[in-house]
This record gives structure tokens, sequence and C-alpha cells, in this order.
């Protein structure tokens, strides 16, 4: 599989480490081999150069000339809708869950996990019933050696009439 993620005037990444872990940056230009010229003029970050280790690349990609100003890189990424793309990306909402389960009080961990044993156990019997279901129209493994017509219906207990 090839890559899509590069280096390159424009990109947008994450800052991985520092006081602005966790905040987005354009690559303004690139330095050398590992370090690179950022700017994140509507997240509050300062222009300034980072290492390429801590920056994590995203599929964002916004448009302008190399060493562009912050007046530039900001009206690009206002046009782009940067922010718009990251609040919808499967990354963004993974990062914002992981910060809410971290703020979860003791209360909230335990009601989480009450929830979470009532709906395995409404799976449970959900599946168990499924299972029975196909243990007896021959369909669990594959095999229907049982006559077609769908599930068979349950025995039932018939009653003897008497003798007189």
């Amino acid at each position: 599989m090839a890559f899509e993620r590069f280096v390159e005037t424009g990109r947008v990444a994450v800052v991985s480490d520092g006081p602005n872990k966790g905040k987005l940056v354009s690559i303004v230009d690139v330095i050398d081999q590992t370090r690179v010229l950022v700017d994140g003029p509507e997240t509050n970050v300062p222009r300034s150069q980072i290492r390429l280790n801590q920056l994590h690349l995203t599929k964002f990609r916004i448009t302008h000339p190399f060493s562009a100003s912050t007046r530039v890189v900001r009206k690009a990424w206002k046009s782009e809708k940067v922010l718009e793309k990251w609040e919808n990306s499967v990354w963004a909402k993974k990062v914002a869950a992981k910060q809410k389960r971290a703020q979860l009080t003791d209360f909230d961990r335990f009601k989480l996990r009450r929830v979470k044993s009532r709906e395995n156990k409404i799976r449970t019997a959900r599946f168990l019933v499924l299972r029975k279901a196909a243990s007896r129209n021959g369909t669990l493994y594959g095999k229907k050696k049982m006559a077609k017509g769908g599930d068979k219906p349950k025995p039932s207990k018939k009653v003897k009439p008497q003798k007189k």
C-alpha cells in the first residue's frame, strides 16, 4: 500500500509532544530532514520550528506557497475549513472520547460498568435464542440436514384424552 501522507508544505499535523500537544498546525516549510517550520494561526500555536518526530501527519492539506506568512496561512486555513473537517474526523472523535473517559468519576465508571453489563446480558440472551433456532433448523454449522421450512416448532405437551 502506497504512502498517502507526506511531509510537504500545507500538510496539517497534530503536535504530539511539548507545550502545544494535541493542537493542529500546518507545515509552512521544510528546514531539513528532521525539522519543519510550522504555524497554527487558528489553534494559537506560534510560528516555530519543530522536530518531525513530534508531529503526527493528518490526511488534510491546505494550499499555500512555501514560507507563507501567518496571514496567508490563516486565510488558507479558514477557506479550507480545516477545523470543521478535523472535528468531523474519526481521529478527533476518538481523542474527544478518550478525554471524556479520563474525566469520569468513580460513580460514573460504576454506572457505565452496570450499563455495559446489562447490554451484554441482553446481547447474550439474544445470541442464545438465535443459536438455538439455528441448531433446530440445521444451519448452525453450515449443514442443512433437516427438512426445509424454517424453524421447527417447539414441542408442546399434549393432553391425552381420558378413557371412560
